[in-house]
């Protein structure tokens, strides 16, 4: 079972879950956690290998890592706390999970609230995942976490999210590292489904201006299916909820209170 946390609302009865990207923690919700308690029931959770899950994951399981069984990990939490159904926020590599998640339980899945979206890898970024599949047995894997960070947010006003991001990747084991890098193989097939497949859950893409690796392909998808819609947060990076977490806050909170009503 995966670690996490539950924040029960007095009133409602509505749950969200937060599911952070690869090399996270639920830690990274820090700046989310006292707007979204106030409106709903909260899960935070650590994904296999991170946060408070990696002692209980670091030895227990030997095969692949798959996007359907990690996806199957969040609904055993759901499962465990009752949750029939929620809402989700995810950022990065989080939003591909909540989306294989609605494919697979599309009942357990109210909305998705996609922060940095991944749902098309561009040249760039074909290339930097090409560059860690050379290097990522030989170069130690903070190294590539950094490069990485500094090529997904170059800006200076970005730093405060590579810190977060590079301090909470730290935590990782090099063996973990490479079983979540080994998902990049499943990704282009993968989001080629997601691009093509309208699912028909609401679904909210905050997305930073300055996102130049992922917004271009947000802005086409959105506009493809009915069930979604975009906010470009000005002036922000990839990592939207930590760069912009005011503007981040209202609108997603505004955005769910609106279903829940």
């Amino acid at each position: 079972m995966l670690h996490y946390t539950t924040h029960y609302h007095a009133t409602s009865d509505v749950w969200v879950t937060f599911v952070h990207g690869a090399g996270g923690s639920s830690s990274i919700w820090f700046k989310q956690l006292r707007e979204f308690t106030k409106h709903f029931n909260v899960l935070l959770l650590d994904l296999r290998g991170h946060g408070k899950s990696r002692m209980q994951f670091s030895n227990a399981f030997k095969k692949k890592y798959t996007f359907d069984v990690l996806a199957e990990d969040i609904v055993a939490v759901m499962d465990k706390e009752k949750i029939s159904a929620s809402h989700f926020v995810g950022i990065s590599l989080g939003t591909i999970l909540i989306r294989q998640l609605g494919e697979m339980y599309p009942k357990r899945v109210t909305s998705m609230v996609m922060a940095g979206a991944i749902m098309k890898l561009n040249v760039r970024s074909q290339i930097l995942m090409r560059f860690g599949n050379i290097f990522k047995s030989i170069v130690p894997y903070l190294w590539l976490y950094r490069f990485f960070a500094y090529i997904i947010m170059p800006k200076k006003s970005h730093k405060e999210s590579r810190i977060l991001f590079v301090r909470e990747a730290k935590k990782l084991y090099q063996k973990e590292f490479l079983r979540w890098y080994k998902l990049t193989a499943e990704l282009k097939p993968l989001l080629r489904l997601f691009r093509q497949v309208d699912i028909k859950i609401p679904t909210l893409y905050v997305m930073g201006s300055e996102d130049y690796m992922f917004l271009p392909s947000i802005e086409k998808l959105s506009q493809a299916h009915h069930s979604a819609q975009l906010y470009v947060v000005p002036h922000c990076g990839h990592v939207v909820n930590v760069d912009q977490p005011e503007k981040f806050n209202r609108n997603s909170i505004s955005f769910i209170q609106k279903l829940a009503n």
